[in-house]
């Protein structure tokens, strides 16, 4: 396993000087916002000839390997919500969003193949925020997986034909945001070779769910990761429960997100189980902590994470007594 960085944690600075950053302190991997908008790729550039050479050259420069390219707006916009919530994404009617959300996610599969990536991650998005409450529609959440597998089947299919696998990120506000639902998801899109999933533990325990077992069901589906942590404040989710309103650094906020080791994931046993189910690409870092700065998580997530990291499995003791 190899620790990388989400560079959307520095997206007011060039990339060449992140990836110079990144690759001072060790890091050697890097997750490369694809959005539209994003200051490090822009997805349809990077297709005219030549441009995705001169992009794969400034990272060998740096010693740095793209690990996967990330589209969670766009990718959003797929299956909605389609009101004024997803406006700040792409400002449209809901067939126009739709319609971009599925013409770009393409394009960045297509992006992924020119730049040798073979990973893409991000959100599918949902109709409701609400859908994973059987309230006052009961099937609500079954009768929208005709519209997730017709129009993530039809992206998929492009990812299949570039050679490019889509990682889903599991997330309380998406489609598929648990064990149960990310298991049915493989099942309506037909065991699709290029769906899986962006397993980012601190989405899981804020839904109360240990992700040793999201790991040990669904690993084989596992295409990237991130090491980002969250905080249980046991004394506040008493008051306000797991999933408050309000920002993110409010003092009484039962769930925070963290960097890595700051937080509630119990990494020894996530990064043990992983190792168990045969995952061995990247701990990719992104910032979502409040607390403290991007420089902050930016060094003490490198030395957190690299004692953790197992560079390869028992061999034996060199003993046939103990074979």
């Amino acid at each position: 396993m190899k620790i990388g960085m989400f560079t959307a944690n520095f997206l007011d600075r060039d990339l060449e000087s992140v990836f110079k950053m990144m690759s001072q302190k060790g890091y050697e991997m890097a997750e490369i916002p694809a959005f539209y908008g994003s200051s490090h790729l822009d997805i349809e550039d990077i297709l005219k000839p030549g441009n995705a050479k001169k992009f794969r050259d400034l990272a060998k420069k740096y010693g740095i390997t793209i690990s996967a390219l990330s589209n969670h707006p766009e990718g959003q916009l797929v299956l909605g919500p389609h009101t004024r919530d997803t406006d700040v994404l792409y400002e449209g009617t809901p067939s126009e969003k739709i319609k971009f959300g599925m013409e770009r996610m393409k394009l960045t599969a297509k992006a992924a193949a020119a730049l040798e990536v073979p990973v893409v991650c991000g959100f599918i998005g949902c109709e409701h925020f609400f859908r994973w409450f059987p309230w006052p529609n009961p099937k609500g959440w079954d009768e929208m997986g005709k519209a997730f597998a017709e129009r993530w089947g039809e992206i998929l299919d492009v990812f299949k034909k570039e050679g490019v696998k889509f990682a889903h990120e599991p997330h309380p506000n998406e489609y598929v945001y648990n064990i149960e639902t990310a298991i049915r998801s493989i099942e309506l899109v037909n065991g699709h070779p290029a769906w899986g999933f962006n397993f980012d533990p601190a989405n899981i325990i804020m839904q109360g769910i240990d992700p040793v077992i999201f790991v040990q069901e669904l690993g084989e589906r596992i295409y990237h990761v991130h090491a980002k942590d969250g905080e249980i404040v046991e004394h506040n989710v008493k008051r306000s429960g797991l999933q408050p309103t309000g920002k993110w650094d409010r003092i009484d906020r039962g769930f925070r997100f963290r960097i890595p080791g700051w937080g509630s994931v119990p990494w020894k046993r996530v990064i043990t189980e992983l190792v168990l189910v045969g995952y061995d690409y990247v701990l990719s870092y992104e910032h979502e902590d409040v607390i403290m700065s991007r420089e902050d998580g930016f060094e003490k997530t490198f030395e957190f994470l690299e004692p953790l990291i197992i560079k390869k499995r028992y061999e034996g003791r060199g003993d046939k007594l103990f074979e």
